[in-house]
């Protein structure tokens, strides 16, 4: 599977400037999943791919270029879990190779691909009046069908080389989220971008889970964080802080608050 991303006026002045996510099928020219958003950015492509796996199942590799969301310039020569990035991390998990064209040439199905999108789609888009993100992303399964029989061909080889995932949706909804190690401290607690989060034990002892490694699950906006650890979500609160007192000058810092 071939994967990128084009930031185009896909709406030409009915709308904001945005990105197609684009997920197409090398061996035939299909077009087997698109998503609309704001710019190419790991948690939209966690949503796309998310969506993709659950129709399709998981490819043998997804060939990309070398955008920073699928390639570090870190990486590990002895461990291939170290030193990749967060959407790296996820393809390893769900055993999905990624493999990073050196040229756009290389890659030459999914450029040639955005051409005849930024054409077609583009006065598509225009004939149904779309001139947001989530009406484009409405309107695109419809699209496809008349995408792929037009441009679409016939394989060599008829087999699906999809696999089943063998995961529930929850945890494939972990997988294909920002993850972070953590450590819990003697009060069961664990900080996370400046936010502090205590896990919630019924009023159950767990004196064992002092000092455990967790993984920190973020899904992205609008979607709750998951605490991991040993595989299982942990029940968990956001500690809220208190609000700092605000803030006295004396007589030698007055000059810095006044216009």
């Amino acid at each position: 599977m071939q994967i990128d991303g084009a930031h185009h006026w896909w709406f030409e002045g009915r709308g904001p400037k945005c990105a197609l996510l684009v997920y197409i099928d090398d061996a035939t020219g299909k077009l087997l999943h698109l998503r609309f958003a704001g710019s190419e950015n790991t948690f939209d492509y966690f949503h796309a791919t998310k969506a993709y796996l659950q129709e399709w199942g998981k490819p043998i590799a997804f060939y990309s270029d070398k955008h920073g969301i699928f390639r570090t310039t870190h990486a590990s020569h002895k461990d291939r879990t170290t030193g990749l990035t967060q959407f790296g991390r996820a393809l390893y998990e769900l055993n999905i190779d990624i493999i990073c064209a050196n040229t756009p040439q290389a890659k030459g199905r999914v450029e040639r691909a955005f051409q005849t999108l930024q054409d077609r789609l583009v006065k598509a888009l225009r004939l149904a009046r779309v001139d947001s993100l989530e009406a484009a992303n409405a309107f695109l399964p419809g699209f496809l069908p008349r995408y792929n029989a037009r441009f679409g061909r016939t394989p060599r080889e008829p087999a699906d080389a999809h696999r089943a995932p063998h995961m529930s949706a929850e945890q494939l909804l972990w997988a294909c989220s920002e993850q972070f190690p953590r450590t819990l401290s003697r009060s069961l607690s664990c900080q996370s971008r400046g936010q502090l989060y205590l896990t919630d034990t019924e009023g159950a002892p767990a004196y064992h889970l002092r000092r455990a490694r967790i993984t920190v699950c973020d899904p992205g906006p609008g979607q709750p964080l998951v605490l991991l650890h040993n595989g299982k979500a942990l029940p968990w609160r956001q500690f809220d802080r208190p609000a700092l007192p605000e803030r006295t000058a004396d007589d030698k810092q007055l000059d810095q608050f006044v216009d």
